[in-house]
């Protein structure tokens, strides 16, 4: 016996949505019928909700989904769809979740939840008064990096930990030379573009679900490219920041850095990576692998080798070769399934959701707390 639940995808010609929401996540839910929920298979039924008729209609195609519209108030209205998710563009989320919530629809979202704190916290209120169910995606703590992270965390491999350092970004073409790989609302205010707003709600939760509640930020955030081409070929300037540079105290005394930013050009393993240093050992990740160097397996660094021949350097260190490489615990999962799988489940039994919209609200906490601090160059803590 297969039970289907009716989901609405906001958003379903955008890139996240149609490639890790609906390709990589819920049409397998679909096709592979697998998904167990008290012993009952659960499988979507999907209705695909956007604006652009054509796109919809190939992507229906192509996943085999008979019903799609660009008409929004019918998509609510429609009984047959409890679930409404929504993965379009950033400003226009905070009504488009409203009007669901009027309408009874439970509520998976991307992020951010809303423009702010106090505007999730009237998302989180009209939603608990209607006893509606709310999630918010926060997928990247499902990569198989940071979950090797989080097994060695629970196995005390770190000791007492003392630091972290996260760093993140790519180079995103302004549109000159190149087509920019992002579109132009994530450099527009009005389109609630920005860095912070966009990367800031992922480490906030990649970092208190591992390491536990930050306690205040310093930041300092600035424009790297100030100039770009939107899809249009019309030039405008960036009124948000696209880079920026943070520091962390945890409550537990630990401190901590981040560095993001779209005008980075990559020289390391991945486009994102954490390391954690601790007491008895260090641990080093990028989205899919982990390392680590134990105490016992630290070398003596002394100083700086800068060699003995006055012409040349020879650097003779291979500051690698003590790092191991954490093996796989567990098989690969696509992390926005984790999300979708955790979602259906809490509306259908009230199982436990840890990324609600309460979650996403602190999400948002962060992103504003390091604008604030980047204005007033001071330390802001954040709410216990």
């Amino acid at each position: 016996m297969v039970k289907t639940i009716g989901i609405i995808l906001n958003g379903a010609t955008g890139r996240i949505c149609s490639t890790q929401h609906l390709e990589n996540s819920l049409i397998p839910i679909r096709e592979n019928k697998d998904l167990l929920v008290n012993g009952e298979i659960v499988t979507p039924e999907l209705l695909l909700l956007g604006r652009n008729e054509k796109k919809l209609s190939e992507i229906a195609n192509k996943f085999k989904i008979q019903n799609w519209t660009t008409d929004v108030n019918s998509a609510l209205a429609d009984q047959n769809y409890p679930i409404f998710f929504d993965a379009a563009s950033t400003h226009l989320r905070l009504n488009l979740l409203k009007n669901a919530i009027d309408a009874g629809k439970h509520i998976y979202t991307e992020k951010p939840l809303a423009p702010s704190v106090e505007d999730g916290k009237i998302l989180l209120q009209n939603a608990s008064s209607k006893n509606i169910k709310h999630g918010v995606v926060e997928d990247k703590l499902f990569v198989p990096g940071l979950r090797k992270m989080n097994h060695l965390i629970k196995e005390n491999f770190f000791g007492r930990i003392v630091n972290f350092n996260l760093t993140f970004g790519w180079w995103v073409f302004d549109g000159t030379s190149q087509k920019s790989q992002r579109p132009s609302w994530n450099y527009k205010k009005s389109g609630g573009g920005g860095l912070l707003f966009d990367m800031y709600p992922h480490w906030r939760y990649v970092i208190e679900g591992l390491l536990g509640p930050i306690k205040r930020v310093v930041s300092a955030n600035w424009t790297a490219q100030l100039d770009r081409v939107d899809e249009e070929e019309s030039s405008y300037k960036v009124d948000v920041e696209d880079s920026s540079a943070t520091i962390l105290e945890l409550d537990s005394g630990a401190f901590g850095t981040i560095l993001s930013s779209w005008a980075t050009r990559v020289r390391v393993e991945d486009l994102f990576t954490l390391q954690i240093d601790g007491t008895e050992g260090s641990g080093f990740s990028t989205l899919r692998n982990c390392w680590t160097q134990r105490a016992s397996s630290t070398p003596r660094i002394t100083g700086f080798n800068l060699g003995g021949d006055k012409t040349t350097l020879e650097f003779k260190t291979n500051f690698l070769q003590d790092w191991e490489e954490v093996r796989e615990i567990a098989t690969y999962k696509n992390p926005y399934r984790f999300g979708w799988e955790g979602f259906i489940e809490h509306v259908l039994t009230d199982a436990p959701f840890i990324s609600d919209f309460s979650a996403g609200i602190r999400d948002i906490e962060l992103s504003e707390a390091c604008l604030k601090s980047g204005v007033t160059n001071s330390w802001i803590p954040l709410s216990k």
